[in-house]
């Protein structure tokens, strides 16, 4: 059956961020990625609706045309390798919150991690890209950066070049039924929210931390490239802000929902904030010179080195973590908010 062009629009508009109209055309790996990115944060979105009447001819030559071009490599595109970069990136920091306390997590699961969004994005449209050299490239980078989260960078670069490499039109398939393709997108959408669900709903504190650590480890990559940094800040909050702009402020008094909310301003504010409870760890005020703060930690370690506290293992272990983590923080050089604006 031929698709509908007006029918194609009114899906976009109504379920676009969430891959309806993709759905419909037929594209389940462009519906998977909208549907994980939430129309590429809103901004993909957009900009498709200059593209439908492409897509749905493309949908429509695809029903009619039996074999698939056959030795036939399609032509570059620095579009699609920058967003296998952007989405090996993305999965990599989804990975990285939700998956980090599994053992061998830097060997296994980042890679595999990066390199499923680097080809999901490669499978867009009528084109894929080999499965094996792909996610090959990813394994062997992520030992060359062990237990670095910058490791991602470098991951998501060579699946990316590799799976440009190996690019190949899709072989023509017969047409599956709509519960087939739903049951298939359903199972890899959980596989993708189930583990960050799970982390954000049992473990929410730690969960919060670990983002905004996170992001904001990204966001310092870019500490020598300031307008680079700034875009990136950007593309992070950008669906954050589309969606306020849509919903407004609803006021909901969820304890969760407002932790959640003040993410973004705590990724924003990451540098001092970080400090400042590092003060508080050592019981100094933010003034402190590098004598006193280096005394304090010596003090504090002796009170609470679990050799010394037998009676209270846990808590003196808790407590000794921290003040090693705060002197860590407070011992490197300052940065100011603005340096990686």
């Amino acid at each position: 059956m031929a698709k509908g062009l007006l029918v194609t629009y009114a899906l976009w508009a109504v379920g676009g961020p969430a891959g309806l109209h993709h759905l419909y055309l037929g594209r389940d790996s462009h519906a998977l990625l909208w549907m994980l990115t939430l129309g590429g944060g809103g901004l993909g979105w957009l900009l498709e609706f200059w593209k439908l009447p492409t897509f749905v001819a493309q949908a429509n030559r695809a029903q009619g045309q039996r074999q698939s071009p056959r030795g036939v490599t399609p032509p570059l595109s620095p579009i699609r390798f920058v967003a296998q970069v952007i989405v090996g990136i993305y999965f990599g920091l989804v990975a990285l919150i939700s998956l980090s306390s599994m053992v061998n997590f830097y060997i296994v699961a980042l890679p595999l991690a990066v390199g499923l969004g680097v080809l999901l994005v490669a499978a867009v449209g009528n084109q894929t890209s080999d499965f094996k050299n792909t996610l090959g490239a990813a394994f062997l980078t992520s030992p060359i950066f062990y237990g670095r989260p910058i490791a991602i960078l470098p991951i998501s670069v060579a699946a990316s070049v590799t799976a440009q490499k190996h690019r190949r039109y899709k072989a023509s398939v017969a047409s599956e039924p709509l519960s087939v393709r739903l049951y298939r997108l359903g199972l890899a959408y959980l596989a993708f929210t189930g583990p960050l669900v799970y982390s954000a709903l049992c473990n929410t504190a730690a969960t919060l931390s670990y983002v905004a650590e996170t992001l904001g480890s990204l966001l310092n990559w870019f500490n020598f490239f300031p307008l680079l940094g700034r875009l990136m800040e950007l593309f992070l909050l950008l669906p954050y802000r589309i969606w306020r702009l849509l919903m407004g402020d609803p006021g909901f008094n969820s304890s969760y929902f407002q932790e959640w909310e003040k993410l973004y301003e705590f990724v924003q504010s990451f540098q001092d904030e970080k400090r400042q409870l590092a003060y508080q760890v050592l019981g100094l005020p933010e003034w402190a010179t590098n004598e006193e703060i280096h005394q304090s930690y010596r003090e504090l370690v002796k009170v609470w080195h679990p050799d010394h506290n037998l009676d209270q293992t846990e808590e003196a272990q808790r407590h000794f973590l921290e003040i090693q983590a705060a002197y860590e923080v407070l011992s490197q050089p300052r940065k100011h908010r603005g340096s990686w604006r």
